[in-house]
């Protein structure tokens, strides 16, 4: 027995082959749709490798295993980028541990599993053997670690099941914009499993400053999602960096592609790495919001897009909009405070240590160009708990959060003779704050985690605990003797006139006599105005007593065609001046003018990987041709990159547009396609339509 003991002892231990089991370990960390080609895995989870050892088998107590981990450039245990796991009998928590799961001759399965708290990134494995004479080393190729929202002691963990299948690994999803009185819904394509997207995101993090200027503390702070989620906020933009998206909003793309003509993140982000990461042209918020999505996605981090309606940008941070406006409402070139007419950013979900337990949850991360914070142009994490109390001494960025959903507004009208006049408007900053619902297309209005009810005793507190700490007071409305608002009528729709309305009602026992100015121009949904499209300006109103007064303003398709915006947007001012109290009474509305829908109708039986056919049309609504007509076509899991059919006819008004194009799923459950239309006059048209695509039979 001694005998035989030392000749195997005299022989080496040698790995003949080894298997990472990408595709069996990527099933059970859900990262199968990314690859089965490469190990994607979930720190704080086990997975399992196989080793075939020659000429002699593994002989416990003979024989020691030990693997070796290391990530980023300057690997070292004190960075927790490099780690020695010695093989043992069992599994050890809250470290990087690996065990003998069975032996059987020559082969042997381990099973590996890394601390919860583990930096994610690319890694490189190594296998060590060795007896008590000799040892040798192995190459066992390369995995990739991510967040883990699947498991309790990871800093992203999310409870709910439902939740993290939305907000980890669905891959489409909708953003909402529009206005809040017309909210639009508007498909993307997040694709955060689709080819090349998590090595981009990976790459987007060695491309960032922190890491160019000290890569060994960049790596060794990538165990945490507060660090990771603000690298990615100011990756998104290019603004000092080397980042993925450049922002205009200037309607003047001809250089690149209009904000409104993107359909998905994938296009964007491997646009970037094919151009040596060069921004892509052109985003706007919901652009940089739905790549950052994508990208805290495909690291593992919970994410989805917020939309903000009546969205305030506080230049000052003193939680007041002052707003300058010329006789017929036009914003005015002084001032910088801005009130979007929506804006969107993302939310993140993970805990923050470095605050408390009461803020861990979601945190709002924007990735927009507004303002710098810390010196760089990105925004968050916020807790929106943060938020809703008024918390505004916090990290990241609360003030400014805070003042785009809670902050007063102050109009201000310059007069022909130059004297400025405080004019009387009721603005509620912050409306309809919307996500997509959970396992469904449809908004779900999450105001009430941002703040409390409009005029509740917990709204007033907060405000007040605010204003003590950044703000210049309260705007005061007093009670009016006149008060205007405006309706609109059903059917905005492109290409065709409609009826808006200027409602003024007389709050006194007394005859009023006023003027009205009721305007309406192009705008982009930045609030920024452009010409105008109906006017008008009634010197002499007559306001009979405790009565209401209707007047309409024409609004002319031929006026507003030729200079509306991708947006589709019209804002609508009216200005009333009374005459006896020498009030001015103002009124805004935003309007949405409504593209006409795309059809999409799928031929045949859905099944995954065999061909399916989607017939896509459109009919023009203009009484005149369209030109220049395309069809963009993707949806992660039915196309491998995006689609595209031009026709080559004009389409004549009252006449289908219509394409077919071949799909091939190569998932089974919901896919989505996502469709855009674009010719001369109608541009950035946007369609979906969900697939449920039927497994292979067994």
């Amino acid at each position: 027995m001694k005998i035989a003991l030392a000749s195997i002892m005299n022989k080496e231990l040698y790995l003949e082959s080894f298997d990472l089991d990408c595709s069996g370990n990527n099933r059970s960390h859900r990262t199968a749709e990314a690859s089965c080609e490469q190990l994607i895995v979930r720190r704080g989870q086990p997975f399992q490798i196989t080793l075939n050892f020659s000429p002699r088998g593994y002989e416990e107590g003979v024989d020691k295993l030990s693997l070796n981990a290391i990530t980023g450039p300057c690997p070292s245990e004190e960075s927790g980028t490099r780690s020695h796991i010695p093989v043992s009998d069992a599994l050890q928590d809250g470290t990087w541990s690996a065990a003998v799961k069975s032996t059987d001759g020559g082969t042997v399965i381990l099973s590996i599993t890394s601390p919860p708290d583990a930096r994610i990134g690319d890694y490189n494995f190594t296998l060590e053997t060795s007896t008590e004479s000799q040892g040798s080393s192995f190459q066992l190729g390369s995995f990739k670690l991510l967040f883990n929202p699947w498991c309790p002691e990871d800093s992203v963990y999310l409870e709910n099941e439902e939740e993290r299948k939305e907000y980890v690994l669905c891959q489409h999803g909708i953003i909402f914009q529009g206005t809040k009185d017309s909210v639009e819904h508007v498909p993307w394509n997040f694709g955060q499993f689709e080819d090349g997207m998590l090595e981009i995101a990976l790459q987007i993090l060695d491309t960032s400053p922190k890491f160019l200027n000290d890569s060994n503390r960049d790596c060794s702070r990538r165990n945490d999602p507060v660090y990771i989620s603000r690298v990615i906020s100011a990756m998104v933009n290019c603004n000092d960096d080397k980042g993925v998206l450049y922002g205009r909003w200037d309607n003047k793309y001809d250089d690149g592609v209009s904000p409104m003509f993107w359909m998905g993140s994938v296009a964007i982000l491997r646009r970037w790495r094919k151009f040596s990461c060069q921004a892509v042209k052109y985003g706007q918020c919901w652009v940089f919001g739905a790549v950052a999505c994508t990208v805290l996605r495909c690291l593992g981090i919970p994410a989805r897009v917020i939309t903000n309606y009546n969205s305030a940008h506080d230049t000052n941070s003193n939680l007041l909009i002052e707003q300058y406006l010329d006789e017929q409402g036009k914003r005015q070139a002084k001032q910088k405070d801005i009130i979007w007419n929506y804006h969107c950013w993302v939310e993140a979900w993970m805990g923050r240590p470095d605050l408390g337990e009461a803020y861990n949850g979601w945190q709002v991360v924007d990735p927009t160009p507004q303002e710098k914070s810390e010196g760089t142009y990105c925004c968050g994490p916020a807790p929106v708990k943060a938020v809703k109390e008024g918390d505004l001494n916090l990290k990241y960025d609360v003030p400014f959060v805070f003042a785009e959903v809670n902050a007063d507004v102050a109009y201000y009208v310059q007069q022909n003779d130059g004297s400025v006049k405080k004019t009387q408007f009721i603005s509620l900053v912050g409306q309809k704050i919307s996500t997509k619902a959970i396992g469904k297309d449809e908004r779900e209005d999450i105001t009430h985690n941002y703040k409390y009810p409009e005029g509740s005793e917990d709204e007033r507190r907060v405000f007040e605990k605010a204003n003590k700490q950044f703000g210049e007071g309260e705007v005061n409305e007093k009670s009016l003797d006149v008060s205007i608002e405006i309706k609109v009528s059903e059917g905005m729709n492109k290409g065709f006139d409609f009826d808006v309305f200027a409602v003024i009602t007389n709050n006194t026992e007394a005859e009023k006599q006023c003027r009205l100015m009721f305007c309406a121009r192009t705008s982009s949904y930045n609030g920024e105005v452009g010409p105008e499209c109906g006017m008008k300006d009634l010197l002499n109103v007559t306001l009979p007593p405790q009565e209401e007064k209707r007047v309409p303003l024409r609004i002319l398709y031929e006026k507003y065609g030729p200079t509306i915006t991708d947006n589709n947007m019209i804002k609508l001012v009216a200005m009333l001046f009374d005459y006896s109290s020498k009030d001015i009474i103002l009124a805004m509305r935003d309007i949405h003018i409504k593209n006409p829908s795309i059809k999409i109708k799928i031929l045949g039986e859905p099944k995954q990987k065999r061909k399916l056919v989607a017939e896509i049309s459109l009919k023009n609504p203009l009484a005149e041709p369209l030109t220049d007509c395309c069809f963009t076509v993707e949806g992660a899991g039915l196309t491998a990159e995006q689609l595209v059919q031009t026709l080559d006819c004009p389409v004549e008004p009252g006449q289908d547009a219509k394409v077919r194009v071949d799909l091939m799923p190569q998932l089974p459950g919901k896919l989505s396609l996502v469709v855009n239309f674009e010719s001369d006059l109608l541009k950035a048209v946007k369609g979906y339509r969900n697939i449920i695509i039927a497994p292979l039979p067994k």
